[in-house]
């Protein structure tokens, strides 16, 4: 069993796959620990799986997962982490922002006593005063939003290099975009958390996979994992709470409406109000039911076996 799993997500790095193992391979080498590279092409349209190919040809160490198509960068994470047989793994980007001899860092933390250690980019933002506005403060307003949100405070969710324990990644099981939140999600289960300043290298090679519409999907993912942290395992707490105030403001709307007719006289047939009262009656009884049926599905999810997020088209090196 290997000391180290290094799980590399990629899709459409052809021009960076060499130069991120070259400047790799010697900085695991340094450490004198045993170590594995999971290389994940998700469904990538250039020249990446040729080039991962003739470089598991040389090298052994390295193991390559190839999807059929482009799943999305979760999905190669879980399928990284599914494969893993290192004590830590060590996630990061391919396209060489994160620099392989930052890894002795993460690495102190975890030997300290930490489950998950999270790399933080101090510098990223020292190319002038237009990123500082269109980049730097929207980012900052994220991981604070975050932070707020999940309970666990980092400076930089969207740092890809990160460690973690094993027994942690094994735990977690991903889907749709939570890869950046992963952190806030082993906290489920009573993890330490550290973060440690990191390098950060603009980007060289290749075009970036990033754009405005990931700030919605982060909102959105955002939502999920509020979810997930406070109400995955009782989610008749939240849907029954907000079905039982409905319920409650709708009979407070009634009993106003009958007082209104019986003592003053006042007709009810017209006003708007009266369809309001009941339309929040129904809407609460819907969202008990909706807490209950939720409470169902939590007790057969825990129960049957997951289904995987991925399909690999091939795989080289053991599984064993």
């Amino acid at each position: 069993m290997p000391d180290l799993s290094i799980v590399l997500p990629i899709y459409n790095e052809a021009e960076n796959i060499s130069r991120l193992y070259d400047e790799l391979m010697p900085a695991l080498e340094k450490l004198g620990r045993s170590f594995e590279v999971i290389a994940v092409d998700d469904g990538s349209r250039d020249d990446s799986y040729a080039q991962l190919k003739a470089l598991y040809a040389r090298d052994k160490r390295l193991r390559v997962v190839r999807f059929r198509r482009n799943f999305g960068q979760t999905a190669a994470f879980a399928a990284g982490f599914s494969r893993a047989k290192g004590k830590v793994v060590i996630t990061m980007d391919a396209d060489l922002q994160n620099d392989p001899a930052d890894i002795p860092c993460l690495l102190a933390k975890i030997d300290a006593g930490y489950d998950v250690v999270s790399g933080w980019r101090q510098d990223r933002w020292k190319e002038g005063m237009f990123s500082f506005f269109t980049r730097r403060v929207p980012s900052a307003m994220a991981n604070w939003l975050i932070s707020r949100v999940t309970g666990i405070y980092l400076h930089d969710y969207g740092c890809a290099l990160k460690a973690y324990c094993i027994d942690i990644v094994r735990e977690i099981r991903l889907y749709g975009d939570l890869h950046r939140f992963i952190p806030a999600i082993a906290s489920l289960y009573g993890v330490e958390v550290a973060e440690v300043p990191v390098n950060y290298r603009p980007r060289r090679f290749g075009q970036s996979k990033y754009g405005i519409g990931r700030t919605v999907r982060v909102l959105l993912d955002l939502l999920t994992v509020r979810f997930l942290l406070s109400y995955s395992t009782r989610p008749i707490h939240i849907f029954g709470l907000l079905g039982l105030l409905s319920v409650i403001l709708g009979v407070a709307v009634s009993i106003y409406l009958s007082i209104m007719k019986f003592f003053y006289g006042v007709a009810l047939a017209e006003r708007p109000l009266l369809l309001f009262a009941i339309l929040l009656m129904m809407v609460g009884v819907q969202l008990v039911t909706m807490g209950l049926l939720g409470e169902m599905v939590v007790r057969t999810y825990y129960e049957s076996q997951n289904k995987p997020i991925y399909a690999v088209r091939e795989e080289l090196g053991s599984q064993e």
